[in-house]
């Protein structure tokens, strides 16, 4: 097969060091976040690394690490941020920016990293910054939060996706999560310069926020309507993955990791925030679509019967899955069996991504990834396009900046 180059909805920069320093107002660099080199091994709690620095050099984790240190939070790099070429060894290590692919943050060698793995265009999620922009709703001075927030937007916009990325990077900017008018500003703000993708959480409860149930969020999704910005959550942007029990393996973990994107894809639809804002598009990131033809006949059938709960009906006049295409997105590396169901889950709502430099992404193999998973599930000429290419310049509306197959 004569595979169309790839647009990956689902890669990942490493903040290179220079960002706040270069990025925010010069009376604020002296409390930007910056990079420290140490010596310890990292101590993983609630999901969280901590960098332990003792004279243990006997602990099979213990080496150089470097760490970003942003007023009270001190964050250590480790390798499961830029796993890419190092599957064999362990993700909880510390590691410095000397040992991890430069591609990871280094735009120029990011590009080339592109063009071997026969990808033409790429978003990019942060690392340091978490996927929905947490460490900045964590920390206790808001206002300058906003300020570092806003310094990592305009990275993204003004030299991450310009230069050598330009055309080839997608800008994905994040919002202030505490405030919701904020939020709405910054996404007409970044609009205005050029984005059109932003970053949300899948279960905002899990951040202390409240729900897409709720009036909340209004100011942000109406901003996202009107501009029409994609909201983009990643799994793991919830700050809390899906488990049954403390003491299972990682392997449990990454096998139900899946389960935050449906949470979120019931609530987006239940909320009826897509009858409400008809323009909003979201894309479940990293959450496969395998589980969707199921999770739609049940919302169908519960919105059939729903005069006996709350009535649905009378907020959605129409059942919960026709509100699937055009809208809802799900992002995909290799799931032959939502593939297979195509038909249900709908070929035009499913994305391809690449995860560069995670564990598990498919570079540099990412075109023979995508003929074996296209093959297996028997899509045809126009569906691999579709899935690689097509769907993302929809989703995106990419044609607004040239790119139409």
């Amino acid at each position: 097969m004569d595979l169309p180059r790839i647009i990956s909805v689902d890669d990942h920069v490493v903040e290179p060091s220079h960002l706040w320093l270069e990025h925010l107002p010069a009376n604020l660099r002296s409390r930007a976040p910056r990079l420290e080199r140490r010596k310890g091994w990292v101590s993983w709690e609630r999901g969280s690394p901590t960098l332990i620095q003792d004279d243990n050099t006997s602990h099979p984790l213990y080496g150089e690490a470097d760490v970003w240190v942003y007023d009270d939070l001190e964050w250590p790099l480790t390798r499961g941020f830029a796993h890419c070429g190092f599957e064999s060894e362990s993700a909880l290590r510390g590691v410095t920016y000397d040992e991890i692919l430069p591609g990871s943050f280094d735009q120029v060698k990011r590009v080339a990293d592109m063009d071997t793995n026969h990808t033409e265009i790429v978003m990019c999620y942060p690392t340091f910054s978490r996927f929905a922009g947490q460490v900045f709703l964590e920390r206790a001075d808001k206002e300058f939060a906003l300020q570092c927030l806003r310094a990592y937007n305009d990275f993204q916009l003004d030299e991450w996706s310009q230069g050598t990325g330009k055309g080839r990077i997608i800008p994905l900017t994040l919002i202030p999560l505490w405030d919701p008018e904020l939020a709405g500003a910054e996404v007409r703000r970044c609009a205005a310069k050029g984005s059109n993708s932003v970053a949300f959480s899948e279960l905002p409860p899990a951040l202390g926020l409240p729900s897409v149930y709720s009036d909340y969020w209004a100011p942000f999704f109406r901003a996202c309507d009107e501009t029409n910005s994609v909201i983009n959550m990643h799994i793991g942007s919830a700050s809390k993955m899906p488990s049954t029990s403390p003491d299972g393996p990682e392997e449990m973990l990454m096998v139900l990791n899946t389960q935050n994107s449906v949470f979120a894809f019931t609530d987006w639809i239940i909320s009826c925030n897509l009858v409400k804002y008809p323009n909003l598009k979201i894309v479940l990131t990293e959450g496969q679509v395998g589980w969707m033809p199921f999770i739609m006949q049940r919302m169908d059938d519960i919105w059939s019967v729903s005069e006996n709960y709350s009535n649905l009906k009378a907020r959605m006049p129409n059942p919960p899955s026709s509100y699937v295409a055009g809208h809802v997105y799900g992002c995909i590396f290799n799931d032959q069996v939502g593939l297979k169901n195509r038909d249900i889950v709908g070929m035009g709502q499913i994305l391809f991504e690449t995860d560069y430099p995670h564990a598990d992404s498919t570079f540099p193999h990412s075109k023979e990834t995508a003929i074996k998973i296209a093959s297996e599930a028997g899509l045809n000429e126009h569906e691999t396009w579709q899935l690689v290419r097509g769907n993302a310049i929809e989703c995106y509306d990419l044609q607004r900046v040239g790119i139409s197959v």
